[in-house]
């Protein structure tokens, strides 16, 4: 997968959630956060970050830096994906189908929030299995990832795209006894 580069690009952040986490400790309770966050320039660019800090802005930033680091080209067409796809990460599932124009985003939660960074418009999906909200947006950037088109399919069946569609029409031979 090709590198890109996020300073030539204009990102837009999106804290999808934050959560306390707490260590008990001598004395008491020691308290952190994590949050995680969604980046994208609307265009077909996003990334996913999961930052841990003793501060909710540091964790935002740390989030926002490993976003930054992880950011995939996601394949568009007309403003939706060109094919059923299905991203698996431990239980979660996501499954996220083509819409119509005019459909909207059909997804909740974190799903929604990668979909729109990724400047999806017309999708709809549906999240299995887990809950979870970090494994639910890493199921999606699975299935996201693993979109390819034409050009990814000849490659790696070593078929031009007519070998791939064109299919000679076989006779079949049938006798007396299958008819009946």
């Amino acid at each position: 997968m090709l590198k890109i580069n996020p300073e030539s690009l204009e990102l837009n952040e999106t804290v999808v959630f934050v959560n306390r986490v707490s260590k008990g400790v001598k004395g008491g309770r020691r308290f952190g956060f994590a949050a995680m966050v969604v980046v994208g320039n609307g265009e077909g660019i996003v990334g996913i970050g999961y930052g841990k800090a003793k501060d909710v802005s540091e964790a935002i930033r740390k989030g926002v830096s490993k976003a930054k680091k992880n950011l995939i080209k996601v394949r568009m067409k007309k403003k939706t994906i060109p094919y059923t796809v299905i991203g698996h990460y431990g239980a979660a599932t996501v499954i996220m189908k083509p819409a119509s124009p005019g459909t909207g985003v059909i997804a909740g939660g974190a799903v929604r929030t990668i979909l729109e960074a990724a400047g999806f418009q017309d999708i709809l999906t549906k999240s299995l299995g887990s809950s979870n909200n970090l494994n639910i947006a890493k199921a999606t950037m699975n299935g996201l990832m693993s979109l390819k088109n034409v050009k990814d399919i000849e490659k790696l069946r070593g078929k031009s795209i007519l070998e791939i569609y064109s299919r000679p029409f076989q006779t079949m031979e049938v006798t007396d006894n299958e008819i009946r």
